[in-house]
């Protein structure tokens, strides 16, 4: 990943095709190894290619994916001719109004 961010820097810094040295150069000013094997695989893969067309490509792979967390889907009942009317009605929620603890026990106050 950070071969990847590394290429993307160089290339948002105007090198529109940058080089293995380029990219081991961004690495090592941050103080991250260079992987010589991971930046080639790299090169090779989006040499010839344009980076807008890569993201957007990315992008259209990444819409296929399920994301969230096992979120869990609800079935809403059919009304049905049988359906008591009071549940075609919605439920009021009711406030519950916590009182506040007093600072009398404590025996100072903050704002003195």
């Amino acid at each position: 990943m950070k071969v990847v961010a590394a290429y993307l820097l160089a290339v948002l810094g105007g090198n529109t095709c940058p080089s293995a040295e380029d990219i081991k150069e961004i690495l090592a000013s941050v103080g991250a190894e260079a992987d010589d094997a991971r930046i080639e695989l790299l090169l090779s893969e989006v040499e010839g290619k344009d980076v807008t067309e890569l993201i957007a490509a990315g992008r259209e792979k990444l819409a296929s994916v399920p994301g969230g967390g096992g979120g869990v889907a609800i079935a809403a009942p059919v009304a049905g001719a049988g359906a008591p009317a009071a549940a075609a009605e919605p439920k009021k929620e009711e406030k519950v109004e916590e009182k506040e603890e007093s600072d009398d026990d404590m025996g100072f106050s903050l704002f003195d």
